[in-house]
């Protein structure tokens, strides 16, 4: 977590203190956000990681090393980006791919007691290109058991865009794991956020769809995947600065928080992200 402010009154530092970037954002208004975006490692070097995780961990809700990649590297660099994030305290999350691979063989447990051994937070467990046969109860308990957490991915990979018909029974299926104790529910984008989930063939956000998930799970549960600057920035014009965002590339992160914070010149240009300014006395 950032550390606490030493400001004075009017955000000022005490005499004799120099004045800090998070003095300064105070001073214009930034809000103090706690982490609200997912990063997502889709394979880097461990020394890549480490040094954005130094430079970025505290702005990270999650690390997610997505899809299967960490289970064909080499395992001493996987663990030592975990062993990172967790010296950071960021939690860290497995992408859905392996679990729909172990749970398609026949392998959940083994697959839990290697995620448990690698030394990550939690699993995501999801449907988007397999159908699970086992109650989200079981699987939260399996999970359990191994000190790991669960989130679930509601949407098929290859479903294409969501209709209205498709988001009311996700929004059944989420709820299901939210009460067998899931910790979030991730909507679908995929790496394109093109023809999947609430995005259409032209990279549109269909906010009606999208506003259904808050209503449903609320704000501090619903993650939204915004693979790319299109999509990010589309869910923060619509919803502001509170909006949980997955699968963003750690390079993109630092974009990310300066838009969400009303630092970028497009972000800055809508009121629900614009900084306060000075604080009138």
């Amino acid at each position: 977590m950032p550390k606490k402010s030493t400001s004075g009154a009017g955000g000022k530092p005490p005499a004799g203190e120099k004045l800090h970037t998070r003095d300064y954002l105070g001073l214009i208004g930034v809000a103090d956000l706690p982490p609200r975006t997912s990063g997502f490692d889709p394979g880097y070097d461990p020394c890549t990681v480490e040094s954005h995780l130094e430079q970025s961990g505290h702005l990270i809700s999650v690390l997610k090393i997505s899809m299967a990649c960490w289970q064909v590297a080499d395992e001493a660099s996987t663990r030592r980006k975990v062993k990172a994030a967790r010296r950071l305290n960021v939690p860290v999350c497995t992408g859905g791919g392996p679990f729909e691979v172990a749970v398609s063989f026949g392998r959940l447990e083994e697959y839990l007691d290697l995620c448990a051994d690698i030394g990550v937070n939690r699993v995501e467990a999801g449907e988007g290109f397999t159908d699970l046969k086992l109650k989200p109860s079981e699987v939260v308990t399996l999970a359990s058991r191994r000190g790991l957490e669960v989130q679930f991915e509601v949407g098929k990979k290859h479903g294409g865009t969501f209709g209205t018909d498709v988001v009311s029974a996700l929004i059944d299926q989420g709820n299901s794991w939210l009460d067998a104790g899931a910790k979030a529910i991730v909507i679908e984008a995929r790496e394109s956020a093109e023809a999947v989930g609430v995005f259409d063939a032209n990279h549109n956000m269909n906010t009606a769809l999208a506003e259904r998930f808050v209503e449903a799970f609320g704000m501090d549960l619903t993650v939204f995947e915004a693979p790319d600057k299109r999509s990010q920035f589309a869910f923060m014009n619509h919803f502001g600065p509170q909006v949980h965002l997955s699968n963003v590339r750690l390079e993109e992160l630092l974009r990310v928080e300066i838009y969400r914070r009303g630092l970028h010149s497009d972000a800055f240009q809508h009121d629900n992200l614009r900084p306060g300014g000075p604080a009138k006395k």
